[in-house]
């Protein structure tokens, strides 16, 4: 009998289960995930970050998906329940809540290894074929299906998706691993201070996305090996694909144009610059990440909010934005926003100018406000006439925070509200 191709790659989606870790609490983004994990941030005007992954599993065909959630997950559960309950459960399809639990054992997760083991039982109940293991804090649009169909033909134990990151930017910041020319792993660091280059693009290195493939049975081995390890962290990329590479089949996929090395899209927004970056680069004029691509959309909720208003056209106040994403419930009131991303429900008083900055959910600015190169948490309440992203020492004096590119970050607990 043959099978088409179309065929194949439904059958190996369908009996795949989605494992997202999404419990990261994202220190280097400080004040910005004081109260929430990082999946859980606003990303892009409207969207959340871990409505990548969820987008990116339901374009594939994955509909069995398993949220694993750990560090202050009040906000990332409550988006979940509203945007993401739409999925038939009458056909096998959900996205089920998976929080930390053990009953010999604290609450918490111990590592991304444990997060699983913590909930063996369901996998071993649900009886997947594969189990494609996610992180929950990256910006990209992937197939799995490309990366499912290479684990199931190579015959591999392990499949790790990995994409060419400059040397510089994965020391000390990303796994990376090193390949032979048939695309084995025969070494994987986490976080390494010297990467190691890759031949064929000297300068570059490998690095790890964070998503794994599985077949079910060699996982739960391993998981169950892993927690009778007392000298084990229980993660994955420090302790269980390290160990497997020597005696086990541990392949990379290597997502995007090889031979030409041009890479697709795909950001880790673990930082500060990194954040502001990723969401800024969305108002250039044809952006490296397509949010507007109907072949595949990025879901999400989507508050019930009005359309954008833009108000006043007088010589000396004029309501406008060039450049920018602007979202639904905003209200530019006389004011003037250049290369900009504002959330919903923003409002901007008259003769404000804004450029360069990230205005998330719920800001308010004030009147004769001046902001530049910034990112305002929301639901700020910037006073009449404050300048942000001007003069460093104002900002500093004013308990702002400045990241390493010089991205002032203000919070309402920095405005003492």
């Amino acid at each position: 009998m043959t099978i088409s191709n179309s065929r194949y790659v439904s059958h190996l989606t369908r009996n795949t289960l989605a494992l997202i870790l999404a419990g990261g609490k994202g220190s280097r983004l400080h004040e910005l995930t004081q109260n929430q994990a990082k999946p859980a941030l606003h990303f892009g005007g409207k969207f959340r970050v871990i409505d990548f992954p969820l987008s990116n599993c339901v374009n594939s065909g994955i509909k069995q998906i398993g949220v694993m959630t750990h560090y202050k997950a009040h906000s990332l559960i409550r988006h979940l329940a509203r945007g993401w309950g739409h999925l038939n459960r009458d056909l096998g399809e959900f996205v089920e809540l998976m929080p930390a639990w053990h009953k010999d054992a604290s609450c918490w997760y111990e590592g991304t290894a444990n997060a699983l083991y913590q909930h063996i039982e369901f996998i071993k109940d649900l009886a997947p074929d594969f189990v494609l293991v996610l992180a929950g804090d990256h910006v990209y649009k992937m197939d799995y299906a490309d990366m499912l169909a290479q684990h199931e033909q190579s015959g591999a134990d392990i499949t790790i998706s990995c994409i060419e990151v400059p040397v510089s930017e994965a020391a000390n910041t990303l796994g990376v691993m090193c390949i032979d020319k048939h695309n084995r792993i025969y070494r994987f660091d986490e976080k390494p201070a010297k990467p190691c280059p890759l031949e064929e693009r000297p300068g570059y290195t490998l690095a790890s996305m964070g998503n794994y493939v599985f077949k079910t049975e060699f996982l739960i081995e391993q998981l169950l090996k892993d927690a009778k390890n007392s000298q084990s962290d229980h993660d994955f990329g420090k302790d269980i694909i390290p160990a497997c590479i020597e005696n086990n089949q541990v392949l990379a996929f290597r997502f995007g144009d090889i031979e030409g090395h041009h890479q697709p899209y795909w950001r880790d927004i673990g930082t500060l610059d990194t954040f502001y970056a990723a969401n800024i680069d969305l108002v250039a004029v044809t952006p490296e990440l397509n949010v507007y691509d109907e072949d595949w959309p990025i879901l999400t909720h989507q508050i019930q909010s009005p359309p954008a208003k833009f108000v006043f056209n007088d010589d000396d106040r004029r309501g406008y934005a060039v450049d920018s994403t602007v979202s639904g419930g905003c209200i530019i009131s006389g004011a003037a926003i250049n290369k900009s991303l504002l959330f919903s429900d923003v409002r901007v008083q008259s003769y404000s100018k804004i450029e360069e900055s990230l205005i998330l959910p719920k800001a308010t600015i004030g009147r004769h406000v001046q902001i530049k190169r910034a990112i305002i948490a929301g639901g700020c309440n910037i006073p009449d006439g404050m300048t942000i992203g001007i003069d460093e020492t104002e900002d500093k004096a004013r308990g702002f925070r400045l990241s390493q590119g010089g991205i002032v970050l203000v919070t309402p607990s920095m405005l003492a509200q």
